[in-house]
C-alpha cells in the first residue's frame, strides 16, 4: 500500500443537481479525465467528492473541481473546456504562477487568456518586439493569439492595418485545379485566418474592414516590392517559404511595424530538393537583437488531448528515424 496517498473530502456549495450533473459529465466523463490527468482517484457522493492521491496532485484536483463547479453556473461543462483547464493547472504544479492581468488579450468581442507558460511569453514577446517567431505544432495557439494581438493593435490605433499573409504552396492538393486568380485560389487556405477575425470582431465589421483595405489578405508573392508602415503583418504556414521568400517578407517590414512569423517544421510541404525558409531563418536570426523566437511542444497543444498525444507520437517517431540514421552514418 502507498503510504504517501491521501485522502479528504471537498463539499461543493449550492448542491444543485443539474450543475453537478453538468460537472460530472456523460458517464462521469469530466472526473474520468481529470482523475487520468492528475493520476487521483474521484468518488462523488451527491455535492461531496473524495479524492484520493498524492498530496500535491490531490490538493490541484480539489481546487480544480471547485473552478469547473463555479463554471457551472455561467454555461455547461464540455471535455473541451475541462482539458483546457486541466493544462493550467498542470503547469501550476509545476511553477505556480499568479494571474497577470497584462497578459490579457482584448480583441474586439472577446477578451483571451493564454494558457500556459509559452503562451505567456509568446505574448509578453509580441508585445516587445518587432519581429517575432511562433514555431509548433498544429494547436497550440500561436495563430490565433498572433491575430488577437493584432486586432487589439488595431482597436487601439496603434498600427492602420492588419495584414494577414500565406505562401501559395500546395498542401496535397493542385491550386491550378481551384477557380479564380491567385487571391481568390489561395483564399480557402486562410480561413482559419478569418474565422479567427469573425470570431472576434464578427462577421459584418471584418467584411467592412476587408472592403476598405484596413485588413488585407494576400499571398506571400504579393509582399515583394512593397514597404508596410504602421502594420500588423501576420505570415502564417511560414514552414512552406523558400530561403529567398523569407529573406524577402522580412525586409518588407516599416517603421511602426509589428510581423508574427507562425509555423510547423514537421510540416513542410516544399519539394524535397527546396530548403524551408523557416528552418533556415532559425539559424541566421537566433542572435540577431529584436527579434523573439518561441517554440511551441506537444504539451502547449489546446485542442482536443488525442492531437497532444497525436503530435508526440510523431515527434517519438522522427526521433527514432533520427537516431537510426545518425546510427548508419557512424557504421
Amino acid at each position: 500500500m502507498n503510504t504517501h496517498l491521501q485522502s479528504f473530502d471537498i463539499v461543493l456549495e449550492p448542491a444543485d443537481n443539474r450543475r453537478l450533473a453538468s460537472l460530472c459529465g456523460q458517464f462521469d466523463e469530466n472526473l474520468k479525465q481529470v482523475e487520468r490527468s492528475l493520476g487521483v482517484e474521484v468518488n462523488s457522493r451527491g455535492n461531496t467528492f473524495c479524492i484520493i492521491g498524492e498530496p500535491l496532485p490531490s490538493q490541484v484536483a480539489g481546487k480544480l473541481l471547485k473552478r469547473l463547479y463555479e463554471e457551472t453556473a455561467k454555461s455547461q461543462l464540455t471535455p473541451a473546456r475541462v482539458h483546457l483547464l486541466l493544462q493550467t493547472v498542470e503547469e501550476d504544479m509545476a511553477a505556480p504562477q499568479k494571474p497577470d492581468e497584462e497578459s490579457v488579450i482584448r480583441a474586439g468581442l472577446k477578451a483571451i487568456n493564454p494558457r500556459g507558460n509559452n503562451q505567456r511569453q509568446y505574448l509578453k514577446n509580441i508585445l516587445d518586439f518587432d519581429i517575432n517567431f511562433g514555431i509548433g505544432p498544429a494547436g497550440t495557439g500561436k495563430t490565433y493569439l498572433a491575430v488577437a494581438c493584432a486586432v487589439q493593435a488595431l482597436e487601439r490605433e496603434q498600427v492602420q492595418r492588419i495584414l494577414l499573409v500565406r505562401p501559395a504552396v500546395e498542401a496535397g492538393e493542385r491550386l491550378g485545379f481551384l477557380p479564380g486568380d491567385l487571391a481568390q485560389k489561395i483564399d480557402p487556405y486562410l480561413r482559419p485566418l478569418y474565422d479567427a477575425l469573425y470570431e472576434m470582431l464578427g462577421f459584418d465589421r471584418v467584411t467592412k474592414l476587408i472592403d476598405r483595405n484596413v485588413i488585407e489578405v494576400a499571398p506571400l508573392a504579393y509582399m515583394r516590392g512593397r514597404t508596410l508602415n504602421e502594420s500588423y503583418i501576420i505570415l502564417d504556414e511560414a514552414q512552406n517559404t523558400t530561403i529567398e521568400q523569407m529573406k524577402m517578407f522580412l525586409t518588407r517590414i516599416g517603421f511602426g511595424s509589428t510581423v508574427v512569423v507562425t509555423g510547423d517544421i514537421t510540416q513542410i510541404d516544399l519539394p524535397r530538393d527546396c530548403r524551408s525558409g523557416l528552418r533556415h531563418v532559425i539559424e541566421v536570426l537566433k542572435e540577431v537583437s529584436g527579434i523573439s523566437f518561441i517554440f511551441f511542444q506537444a504539451k502547449d497543444v489546446v485542442r482536443h488531448p488525442l492531437v497532444q498525444r497525436i503530435v508526440t507520437a510523431y515527434d517519438d517517431s522522427e526521433n527514432a528515424l533520427q537516431q537510426e540514421r545518425d546510427q548508419k552514418r557512424k557504421t
